[in-house]
């Protein structure tokens, strides 16, 4: 992989540790939601179970680790202390774009973390629009095999690719390319967004392909736009990319407009900050939930300091369900105490 390569990934982690990569004028919707508390909820708390399933899998919670990165000295250690944390709290481990894997052998290490996380499941991470850049089915079955990945699932990064130097930006008849890899794949094939979101038209055209899941990430978190803006010695980039500072879907719109239109599971990420966003987003029908810069300080330190943040958005979600009366997640997909304004 080219030097280039390996300082945007270390450009990336460094940038997003910081409030400066954040969206302006949009969040992420959740505050709109409104919770009916249940005075009488008539549970014991200790029967509260977040067991759930990921793509029919068993799995001990319905949070998943969010895509961050991959490909660059630091990541080998983040990706080190997220997969033993997730191990061992059950939740599911989506790697960052695993295209620098297929580039040089010599990253392929910083992605290779099912020994730290033998049970659960892995998603292994491409940017679809390498379909366009010489990237095929077969190098794709080679990420999963490297990876052991129970999944794979292909992002979505028209605007951070516009504005990142030398971005890649023929997004031309990816879909058939898509169809042809879902079809191919010896894993079920996903398909999110960055940080931008979903539309429900173009979650039903990937459904329709045969696409196993959809991840809206949607606006109000993490703006890729600005994250290459901050990165960017291109002066026009960078003032164009001031105009993207509000850009995107709200992950609350994506979530439920995407949930109406296909019949497959729907995650929701962008933005999420705490267990309270998770219980109204599986509230409104979402499979996981999913968060990135929120623990992605603790990933830089230790296993145990990740540990320690899921374990509290984990008591967040119980609390919650607690205070709705609900004793497990799949209740809380049906529930009716939720309000959306």
């Amino acid at each position: 992989m080219s030097e280039s390569i390996q300082k945007r990934k270390a450009e990336h982690i460094k940038w997003c540790l910081t409030d400066d990569v954040l969206g302006e004028g949009v969040t992420n919707g959740f505050e709109r939601i409104r919770v009916i508390h249940n005075a009488l909820p008539e549970i014991n708390f200790e029967d509260i179970s977040l067991q759930t399933n990921f793509l029919d899998i068993p799995i001990a919670t319905p949070f998943l680790i969010s895509s961050m990165t991959g490909g660059a000295a630091l990541a080998g250690s983040i990706n080190e202390h997220l997969a033993r944390a997730a191990e061992a709290r059950g939740w599911v481990f989506a790697l960052g774009s695993t295209r620098a894997l297929i580039e040089d052998e010599a990253f392929r290490q910083s992605f290779k973390v099912r020994s730290f996380a033998p049970t659960i499941p892995i998603v292994a991470n491409l940017g679809a629009v390498q379909f366009n850049y010489g990237f095929t089915t077969d190098m794709c079955q080679t990420i999963v095999d490297e990876t052991e990945a129970t999944a794979l699932v292909l992002h979505l990064n028209s605007i951070q690719e516009l504005i990142q130097s030398s971005g890649d930006t023929n997004f031309e008849q990816l879909l058939p390319k898509i169809e042809q890899l879902v079809d191919k794949l010896g894993v079920p094939v996903g398909v999110k967004e960055v940080g931008f979101g979903i539309d429900a038209h173009t979650a039903k055209r990937l459904t329709d392909v045969g696409v196993s899941f959809i991840d809206v990430a949607g606006a109000g978190g993490t703006s890729w736009s600005q994250v290459e803006k901050l990165r960017s010695n291109d002066r026009l980039k960078k003032q164009a990319a001031e105009a993207f500072k509000g850009w995107g879907i709200p992950t609350l719109e994506s979530l439920r407009a995407v949930k109406d239109a296909v019949d497959v599971p729907v995650f929701s990420s962008g933005g999420m900050r705490d267990g309270i966003d998770a219980l109204k987003a599986i509230g409104l029908g979402a499979s996981q939930v999913g968060y990135a810069k929120t623990i992605l300080k603790e990933a830089t330190e230790s296993a145990e300091a990740v540990n320690e943040a899921m374990a509290v958005r984990e008591l967040e979600l119980k609390m919650g369900m607690f205070g709705l009366g609900h004793t497990t997640i799949q209740q809380l997909q049906q529930t009716d105490r939720i309000i959306v304004n």
